[in-house]
């Protein structure tokens, strides 16, 4: 598919890269929708939580949205209420997933999720198919948003319910990612990752002695390090430069068959190169790529309310009912 010419014009301060990611992450403020929570157990023991939302006036509906979130990040994060709150006001039901360990509470086992991890995006698309769904849309953000163009490309058969996809600020090439994240310009986003993945570990700790210890943990001073003693080994990989291959979504993007949105603003700090995947959009029909100049991480600010991200999405899902 053409790449799309983006209409999306950032005004003002907003564009700048960095005041667009950090106010539209700590400092936008969704209003208006009421979350309810349902736990699901999983095959192998652990479980997840998924915060449900309904259309104002609820009924019975057959279409449903999955939306799943970055890293460290939550269904409560403004970049998935918002989302779920147009959605809910033009007839969606949304089933929010909060990776394992994201909801706020530990999980069970030692391995928890990653930018690969589509098991449990799997799981809930079928639970969503046995509750009677029969029009399934997909939303995700930069970590999740990688996940599940992952998980539509490495599927032999997606189930007929599902219908477009929708994937902003995405890291298609991680080691490209990691390499943008550690440069100078970068340090506070890192940092704060950084942060809250040592005390992820640090719990892990308590609860997984023998696989966990505080010698470890004294030497994750990096993304990359925690990724090497952590989420490569706790996850079946056999480093992070190994994690960083099997699991960017770059290797699936020519086996999507459904319509599939990439949004990846050009001044997004946390992309680089195969973050931008012309060449596969222009091959593969069902792969729409839009690079706005402006937006920084998922920071595609509008007057109104709603993200420009938001409304395109919706559009998008519209467009390809």
């Amino acid at each position: 598919m053409p790449i799309i010419d983006s209409p999306y014009k950032a005004s003002g301060l907003f564009k700048n890269a960095h005041l667009s990611t950090i106010y539209s992450a700590k400092i936008r403020r969704v209003y208006g929708i009421k979350q309810e929570r349902e736990r699901i157990e999983l095959p192998d023991g652990d479980y997840v939580d998924i915060d449900w939302s309904y259309p104002p006036k609820k009924t019975v509906s057959t279409k449903v949205t999955l939306l799943v979130h970055g890293l460290e990040g939550d269904a409560q994060r403004p970049y998935i209420t918002g989302m779920a709150k147009l959605l809910n006001n033009n007839g969606y039901d949304v089933a929010a997933l909060n990776f394992r360990g994201c909801s706020g509470f530990q999980n069970r086992l030692y391995r928890s999720y990653h930018s690969g991890h589509t098991e449990d995006i799997k799981h809930i698309i079928y639970l969503l198919i046995n509750r009677s769904y029969t029009h399934i849309d997909l939303y995700g953000v930069s970590l999740g948003a990688n996940a599940m163009l992952k998980y539509l490309g490495e599927q032999n058969t997606i189930p007929k319910e599902i219908k477009a996809a929708s994937c902003i600020g995405v890291p298609i090439d991680l080691k490209a990612s990691l390499e943008q994240l550690v440069k100078p310009k970068n340090i506070i986003y890192r940092t704060s990752f950084l942060i809250h993945l040592r005390a992820k570990y640090r719990k892990k700790i308590k609860e997984f002695p023998d696989l966990a210890t505080s010698k470890i943990y004294r030497t994750i001073k990096s993304l990359k390090t925690f990724d090497d003693v952590y989420t490569a080994p706790a996850h079946g990989f056999i480093d992070a430069l190994d994690y960083y291959e099997k699991a960017s979504s770059y290797r699936f993007l020519s086996s999507i068959n459904i319509p599939t949105l990439i949004l990846n603003a050009k001044n997004d700090s946390f992309l680089h190169g195969h973050c931008y995947p012309i060449k596969q959009a222009k091959e593969n029909p069902n792969l729409f790529l839009e690079m706005p100049d402006h937006g920084g991480h998922v920071g595609f600010y509008m007057k109104g309310g709603f993200y420009y991200n938001e409304i395109r999405t919706l559009d998008f899902f519209l467009n390809h009912i």
